[in-house]
């Protein structure tokens, strides 16, 4: 038996466009996030659910279609995001997962967690004024960790 990817696992681009409506609609609603997205574009929640495929090993529609590594580091530089609004970020779209109808067992959610902390504290390094990221990087193909999903015989 093949072990599935967090991707399909979660329910493919399906659920994390999901999961993108969810968190952005609760985003716009907080009151530490919503100046930071007051103007994100209408695509935003697309790129993001397409990041996510990617991270979690599904298509690599991102790099191919949208710049990949350089291009989500681009959105990030100098914003100057603050320790609150990145766990306030983390906090929002983990919470988002149950209404978005994600999985919830546990292993799937240590990785999603795992991911979304990790992540959020590269964005939040590569946000400050002064930071030096490396301009070309992959993007990180996140995987099941130490606990993979329990698939019955």
């Amino acid at each position: 038996m093949t072990t599935p990817t967090l991707y399909e696992w979660a329910g493919g681009h399906d659920a994390l466009r999901r999961l993108t409506e969810v968190f952005y609609d609760a985003v716009l609603e907080d009151p530490v996030l919503a100046p930071v997205f007051a103007h994100m574009s209408e695509n935003h929640r697309e790129h993001v659910a397409l990041w996510l495929g990617e991270v979690f090993r599904g298509p690599s529609t991102y790099t191919d279609e949208l710049g990949g590594y350089p291009a989500m580091l681009a959105h990030h530089l100098n914003l100057g995001l603050t320790e609150e609004q990145r766990s306030r970020w983390a906090a929002l779209i983990v919470q988002s997962a149950d209404p978005a109808g994600l999985p919830d067992d546990p292993e799937f959610r240590s990785a999603f967690v795992a991911y979304i902390e990790w992540g959020t504290r590269i964005a939040l390094a590569n946000s400050q004024p002064g930071a030096t990221p490396p301009p070309q990087a992959p993007v990180p193909h996140w995987g099941w960790g130490e606990a993979p999903p329990y698939q019955p015989s």
